[in-house]
Order: structure tokens, then sequence, then C-alpha cells
């Protein structure tokens, strides 16, 4: 029942803000293909295929990633910080562990959302890419986990200048490091080793493989599921510390 309702009232807010939504999920995106893809051209070649279809399964993963996290995190932020209500769902006779779920839920369904946006705007650029079902649920895992760490995020801190610090120190140096914008196989064995061990890394190689090669490593979804529960008790951890 409280997933449920959870559901339903992010289904009201993301259905009266719609445009705003659907505009803001588009921008940055769109920005990134041209910047990125017309700006260095479609005659430049990376793993075999051009840069316009390496970059886009990253662009994916990074939007996933950027969409799940901000619509948990925004909001949590605000009803704790701001509204001060959050607290009374907490102290309320709901189950908490559902409470987390259906707000992380509905941070992944935003996520999912980004991604069929994303992949309606490759085909006004031309780029076809192939999607198949291990395409989709590696979207979904990398869009649950960064909800469930979004969730957790605004629940541990006490300030907006506190979130900042998720911000600048996790999401943006995973944003640009973690292959999404350019290929692994040239770093230093070291650095690569341990860029590699991120989630957004095993999002974006694992649906460039797909796009690019029709294959992936099965083991970039044992370790995504990973990161989504870990993220998820996580933030159940972190509900009843704000209890208490």
């Amino acid at each position: 029942m409280e997933v449920f309702a959870v559901l339903w009232r992010e289904f009201i807010f993301f259905k009266r803000r719609f445009w705003k939504i659907t505009t803001s999920a588009i921008m940055t995106p769109l920005l990134y293909l041209i910047a990125f893809g017309w700006g260095l051209g479609k005659d430049i070649v990376i793993e075999g295929a051009t840069y316009m279809h390496f970059v886009m399964p990253g662009i994916i993963a990074l939007s996933t990633m950027n969409t799940s996290f901000n619509a948990v995190a925004i909001r949590i932020n605000i009803s704790k910080l701001h509204e001060k209500s959050f607290e009374y769902y907490l102290t309320s006779p709901v189950n908490t562990s559902l409470l987390a779920f259906g707000h992380i839920l509905a941070g992944a369904f935003r996520g999912m959302y980004a991604a069929f946006l994303i992949f309606l705007i490759s085909f006004i650029f031309g780029i076809k890419i192939h999607i198949d079902f291990y395409f989709v649920l590696i979207c979904f895992l990398n869009s649950f986990l960064f909800a469930a760490f979004g969730y957790g995020a605004a629940l541990s801190i006490e300030s907006h200048y506190d979130m900042n610090r998720f911000t600048t120190y996790v999401m943006t140096p995973m944003s640009f490091l973690c292959g999404t914008f350019f290929s692994l196989k040239n770093l230093p064995p070291v650095v690569k080793e341990t860029i590699g061990i991120l989630p957004l890394s095993h999002t974006s190689q694992s649906l460039r493989d797909i796009v690019l090669k029709g294959q992936f490593d099965h083991k970039s979804i044992l370790a995504l599921l990973i990161y989504a529960i870990g993220f998820y008790f996580f933030g159940v951890a972190m509900s009843y510390r704000e209890m208490n």
C-alpha cells in the first residue's frame, strides 16, 4: 500500500509538470549530442564505430543516473528541509522499508522516462541503436541504484550545502570519468581498474557493448544489482536514523 501511494502521488506530480519535466530531461542530453556529436563530427571512429554511436549509450547511462538521483534527492531534500513534511511520513504508521522503496521506484521510473526520451532524440540525429531486454534491464538497475543513492543522500544531510558535496565529489566525477564520453582503454591500468568498479562504468560499458557488439559481460548486471541493494539498504538505514 505504501509503494502504491507514493507512486500515485509521484504520478500526479509528473502529470501536472509533464512539460517542465520533459524539457528538462531532454535539454542536457541534447546539448551533449550537439556538442560532442555534431561538434566532433560523425567521421571520428572509436572502437570500430562512429563517435555518435559510441557516445549515445554513455549519454543514456549518464542521463538515467542524473535524472533518477535528482528526482528523488531534490524532492526529499525539499520535503525534509523546507516543507518539514517528510518527518510526518516517517513517524506515521507505515512500513519504512516500503516507503523508501516507493520513493526509489518512482525515481527509477523517472530515469527510464529520460532514457526513452533520449532514444527518441537519437532517431532525430539519425542514430539507430540496438535495444533488447538486457539494455532495458541495465537502464532500470542504473536508475534504481542512483534513485536509492539520492534517497539516502537526501536523508543523510542537514543543509543544501551538504547536498552539494554529493554532487561535487560523487556525481560530477562519475559523469566524466566513467567512460561516458571516451574509451577507458587508454587509461593507466590502476586508474582503469579503479574507475571500472564504479556503477556508471558498468552501465556505460554494458550499454555500449550491447549497441556496438550485441553482447556484454553478465557480471555487470550482478555488480549493478549489488549496488542497487546496497544503496537501498543505505536509504532505509537513513530513514530509521531520521526517525530517531
